[in-house]
């Protein structure tokens, strides 16, 4: 190893901001958990290119100056990875893929352009490494905040969000705006189960995020595809029950946790399984051993393998 600390660039269009508190929150808190480790130095990028594709081109002016001294870049997304193509090619890239950027024709081929240039692919699911347009080296997850993401008494929750404590409610854990999370699903299983209400997650402050789903009695993923599929993996921490379509990690993690559903979004057999599990005035699963599998801390250390591997290629 050239030296024993690594100086590490994340380059990521994907990081929490007002207007958008959630988007990247998981690259956040990755890059908290790889400034945790010892011997390890992170620098952060962020390209604001939503609606704003030039700024690509203004970071990748920029880019060589800010990596200057790093020994691996990390770049998040695809797209993300226009940035990087200037590089010195001594300089290792590490490229994570997400999902859209291997689902979207365009973007699919700047993916395939930024993964010949990478010395290492990582990929946050199976099913995502199976359908990335260039060589997948590592399935590495972006991870769960496994401190944040715990079980709290559901008449706790609800209390602190001033929810009626004997309500009965399934939480889509998304925003009902977004086409591919299907929240019209969402709304079809609710209406097709008597007294039950659903609350989405548009607009929530990233600290409720926890207290919404415990106060929860289940968590529906109806979502056409995930990436990975943190939502799941974040229940699954409270142990709270998940429904979810097969997409992302979900196949994964679900299979064998009683309680919880992986299956196409077919009405009659989601209402027959969240009827089963209303029968319990407090549904929980166990599925917090499972998803500290998944910490984001676990990922980190994951991760850093994989920078020392190419820092030493």
């Amino acid at each position: 190893m050239p030296h024993d600390r690594l100086r590490l660039l994340v380059v990521t269009n994907m990081w929490p901001s007002g207007p958008q508190p959630a988007r990247g929150v998981f690259v956040r808190d990755q890059v908290r958990a790889l400034r945790a480790l010892d011997g390890v130095e992170v620098d952060v990028c962020v390209i604001d290119g939503v609606r704003r594709p030039w700024r690509y081109a203004t970071a990748a002016a920029r880019l060589p100056r800010r990596a200057d001294g790093h020994d691996v870049v990390h770049v998040h997304y695809g797209l993300t990875g226009l940035a990087v193509l200037g590089l010195p090619r001594r300089l290792p890239v590490v490229l994570t893929v997400h999902g859209r950027d291997c689902h979207h024709p365009l973007v699919r081929r700047v993916t395939a352009l930024v993964g010949r240039r990478a010395a290492a692919v990582v990929a946050v699911s199976d099913e995502l490494a199976r359908i990335c347009p260039v060589r997948v080296d590592e399935v590495i997850p972006t991870g769960v905040n496994t401190g944040l993401f715990r079980a709290i008494p559901r008449t706790e929750a609800r209390e602190q969000l001033g929810l009626p404590t004997d309500g009965r409610f399934v939480l889509f854990p998304a925003d009902r705006a977004r086409p591919e999370k299907r929240y019209e699903l969402a709304q079809e299983l609710v209406g097709a189960v008597p007294g039950l209400e659903v609350h989405a997650l548009s607009g929530r402050p990233r600290h409720e995020v926890p207290l919404w789903i415990n106060a929860a009695d289940a968590v529906v993923v109806t979502s056409e595809r995930e990436g990975y599929g943190l939502a799941c993996v974040e229940a699954l921490a409270c142990d709270v029950p998940v429904l979810s379509t097969p997409v992302g990690v979900a196949p994964t993690i679900l299979s064998g946790v009683e309680g919880t559903l992986c299956a196409p979004f077919d009405v009659d057999v989601w209402r027959a399984h969240l009827t089963k599990i209303l029968e319990s005035d407090d549904p929980r699963v166990e599925g917090r051993a499972l998803a500290e599998t998944h910490s984001v801390s676990a990922s980190a250390r994951r991760l850093l393998d994989v920078y020392r591997r190419v820092r030493a290629s």
